[in-house]
């Protein structure tokens, strides 16, 4: 019996098995013999062949840019630049990168600038290095920033420089994360990655496609920027029409360098402008009021305010003002905008410091003085309830084109409430009014009316003038010597109340003890 079970075990082991390995040699064979137009890859494949075409794209870039693009090269050393006028640590960004392998340059407006014999500030730098390498490389003191344009801030302390992986040219099949545009083609999402040379196709005027390299002190210049500076020339690269619809704001960037470079804008780059001006409804409030910073507050605010006033930019930015635009521009509204601008250029030019708050009261101040009578007249609200209405109505419709911040428009809150105290100078409120922590910035504002309007706000401003530089003695007898003058020219002066009679009546007498008393007592 014993020897029958064995016999069974062994005739078990000595059966032939279908092993997976045979079916797998079988189906090799079949594929092996099938035609090779019919074969499909499979999805390792694709993806090993996508490889080795991004292997041989990068061994054919891996010749050095200098020598490849030579024929775009200038040496820096004839226009006097050198590492001496970069900063240590926009150099050493740019090494730093270098040394893990990737290209990189320090490019845009300082190679403009120092071309132009300028002092140069803004120090970008653009790499093919993509943003989450950036991040390996510099680890905490990295920060990615955004989404439309995905960007990376290296952090020296308190400088902040800012490095951009080379873009290129969209293509359908991109992905929405890497690319996206608007029905009306505005670039929604623009990181697309490319090359040195399709990048500089990227920038948007020859002059800001300029690139420097830190080794071998080369500037590539793609697009004869150098010569347009020479010119004095302001060209886009591309299709003017369809680089505005991308980027709507490359209009305002066109009048802002046209002012601060003294540069004329080619006829091609021109021509659309106007067209397009309604484009700016497109872009994010927040990032137009950066925008009119740079517009207003570089040092050329009121030579930009006529360009843009030339192109029609101007009311797309600030609608409120729109209204009170003449057409000799002699308007109170619009001298006041003049002398504001003018003021703000001064003080640039004189290194002192400037605030947004002020110059947007300031410029908003004549708006907010008509709101204020239509809501008296309509409403019969007092001064301070009308100028409250006002400012929260005048402020929002601002807002919904550029988007002030709310530090800033707490300060031209109390610039605006100053200019109703100044004519309030009884009592304690003088000393009240002076001891405001904007005191000073509403009394320019004063000035500044007084300047356009004359009458009454001449002598206001005087007053204050003096009042601020007196001691108390002298500012004791200034008060007694006050004259009343109304907030408006349009209202009167308010009369003094004669002080009311207080009349008593007499105490009924009242018989009988103390504990009997009258009623009303």
């Amino acid at each position: 019996m014993r020897c029958l079970i064995l016999n069974y075990i062994k005739s078990l082991f000595s059966r032939p098995k279908k092993s997976k390995k045979q079916s797998l040699v079988e189906t090799t064979e079949l594929q092996s013999s099938t035609n090779v137009e019919h074969f499909v890859p499979n999805k390792a494949d694709v993806h090993s062949g996508e490889k080795k075409k991004r292997h041989s794209k990068s061994h054919q870039q891996a010749i050095p840019a200098h020598i490849l693009h030579k024929k775009f090269t200038v040496n820096a050393s004839q226009f006097g630049i050198g590492l001496k006028n970069f900063p240590n640590n926009a150099i050493s960004i740019v090494t730093k990168l270098q040394k893990s392998g990737y290209e990189a340059y320090i490019v845009g407006g300082c190679i403009r600038d120092l071309l132009l014999g300028y002092k140069a500030k803004d120090f970008d730098i653009a790499t093919n290095a993509r943003p989450e390498e950036i991040q390996k490389i510099f680890g905490r003191q990295c920060r990615l920033i955004g989404r439309r344009f995905r960007l990376a801030h290296i952090v020296y302390g308190r400088e902040i420089y800012e490095v951009a992986t080379f873009r290129a040219e969209h293509h359908s099949n991109a992905n929405e994360k890497m690319s996206k545009t608007s029905d009306s083609g505005m670039l929604l999402r623009d990181n697309v990655y490319g090359t040195l040379r399709e990048d500089a196709e990227r920038r948007d005027f020859s002059v800001n496609a300029l690139y420097y390299d830190v080794t071998h002190n080369l500037i590539f210049d793609f697009f004869n920027g150098i010569e347009d500076l020479k010119a004095s020339r302001l060209s886009l690269i591309g299709d003017p029409v369809i680089r505005y619809q991308e980027d709507p704001v490359r209009m305002l960037r066109a009048v802002r360098f046209m002012a601060k470079l003294d540069m004329f804008l080619v006829r091609e780059s021109d021509e659309p402008i106007r067209k397009m001006t309604h484009l700016l409804s497109h872009i994010p409030p927040a990032r137009l009021f950066d925008e009119s910073l740079k517009l207003l507050q570089s040092g050329y605010g009121l030579k930009t305010y006529e360009l843009m006033r030339k192109y029609g930019l101007f009311e797309q930015l600030f609608p409120v003002l729109a209204p009170f635009f003449t057409e000799k521009s002699d308007s109170n509204t619009e001298r006041m905008i003049v002398k504001a601008l003018n003021s703000t250029d001064e003080r640039i030019r004189d290194n002192l410091r400037v605030n947004p708050a002020f110059l947007f009261a300031a410029l908003l101040w004549y708006p907010l003085r008509e709101k204020i009578d239509e809501l008296k007249n309509e409403g019969g609200l007092n001064s301070h309830d009308a100028m409250m209405l006002a400012a929260n109505e005048i402020l929002a419709q601002s807002a919904k084109s550029v988007a002030l911040h709310r530090r800033y428009t707490s300060v031209i809150r109390d610039i605006w409430a100053l200019q109703f105290q100044f004519p309030k100078r009884t009592g304690k409120r003088p000393h009240q009014t002076l001891e405001h922590i904007k005191f000073r910035a509403g009394f320019d504002l004063l000035v500044m009316r007084a300047e356009i309007e004359g009458g009454d706000l001449v002598e206001l401003s005087a007053w204050w003038h003096e009042f601020q530089f007196s001691n108390e003695n002298q500012r004791g007898d200034m008060l007694k010597n006050v004259k009343s003058i109304p907030t408006f020219r349009d209202e009167e002066p308010k009369k003094k109340r004669k002080p009311r009679r207080k009349f008593y009546r007499k105490k009924k007498s009242v018989s009988g003890n103390g504990n009997n008393q009258h009623q009303g007592s």
